[in-house]
């Protein structure tokens, strides 16, 4: 049994995989190649950079599993390769963790700030470090602020308890219900249960003072558009490490150019790898480059999972 790991694989994963029989290469093939290559292989793992559409499949007869080393699947057909007898697995609790703690990188960063001063800083900062103080004094803290979630899966649980760490408090919507008591537990084994308040999209957006986006692209259509925006509180910030097209981002500039919004965070995009020029060089916006699960652990964690999903399919 042979697995393609196109996007790559943690050694731990790779080495399990091994040790279990199967054969792994991890030598990247480039997208226009797949077509022709594919068949050498009996499955293909993938992480955001390949993209396996309908075409792919059908030329492809011999793969029998596709796996994701993530949580969204958006650049695979997944029914469709299910209705051609293909399983596919992702791994959806390893990143959790990771992604969640980026979104507080990019709360810390726009509170304070950062993202703008680590931009003039170099530029200018030994001629007008005074005027740059004065103009980034005026930040706030999260403590006693209320941190809207919006998607309350894995990550959004992740988000919730680092924020009642920090003493915020937090409010969550998701269009399935969910149990919203989540457990804290600090070193030496210590644990709280603690709440958060069960809410619906509308009393998030109008109250919340941050907001985090766990969601799924809708067929197309921002979950956070300008009707959305113009209903946020003046000053709010906006986080979105979930994927692109969640969020209008002309409509986003808009919101920040206007003053409604303080600022934003994005890990992905709308036309990644090619973000719009005006979101990379806005100041208000805290920048990374789809990195939420990009951490040693968390990698780690997906290889392992992934490994061990593949495993139990074909062991069945």
């Amino acid at each position: 049994m042979i697995i393609l790991a196109n996007d790559g694989i943690d050694p731990v994963g790779k080495r399990m995989l091994e040790e279990a029989g199967f054969t792994v290469d991890t030598n990247n093939i480039p997208q226009d190649q797949l077509m022709s290559r594919l068949n050498e292989y009996d499955a293909l793992t993938v992480r955001s950079a390949t993209k396996v559409r309908k075409e792919l499949i059908d030329a492809c007869p011999n793969i029998k599993l596709i796996g994701r080393g993530g949580v969204g699947m958006d650049n695979i057909d997944v029914e469709y390769a299910k209705s051609k007898g293909i399983a596919v697995v992702n791994t959806p609790a390893a990143s959790s963790l990771s992604v969640a703690e980026l979104v507080f990188a990019h709360l810390f960063s726009g509170v304070r700030f950062l993202q703008d001063a680590n931009r003039q800083m170099p530029a200018s900062g030994h001629t007008r470090f005074n005027d740059l103080k004065k103009a980034y004094a005026k930040g706030i803290e999260l403590k006693g602020k209320t941190l809207g979630i919006m998607g309350f899966g894995r990550i959004g649980r992740e988000a919730a308890r680092m924020a009642l760490g920090l003493g915020m408090d937090v409010m969550a919507f998701d269009i399935f219900d969910f149990n919203p008591e989540v457990t804290l537990t600090f070193t030496g084994g210590v644990s709280f249960k603690l709440p958060v308040i069960k809410v619906s999209k509308e009393d998030i957006l109008k109250n919340a003072d941050f907001i985090t986006l766990h969601v799924p692209a809708m067929d197309g259509k921002p979950v956070i558009g300008a009707e959305e925006l113009a209903m946020m509180k003046k000053g709010a910030g906006l986080v979105n490490c979930a994927r692109g097209g969640v969020v209008d981002e002309q409509a986003l500039i808009a919101a920040l150019d206007s003053g409604h919004l303080a600022f934003a965070g994005l890990d992905v995009f709308e036309q990644e790898p090619t973000p719009s020029e005006a979101i990379l060089s806005h100041p208000k916006i805290s920048l990374s480059p789809h990195i939420g699960a990009s951490t040693n652990e968390a990698q780690e964690r997906i290889g392992e999972e992934l490994a061990q999903t593949i495993i139990q399919h074909f062991n069945k």
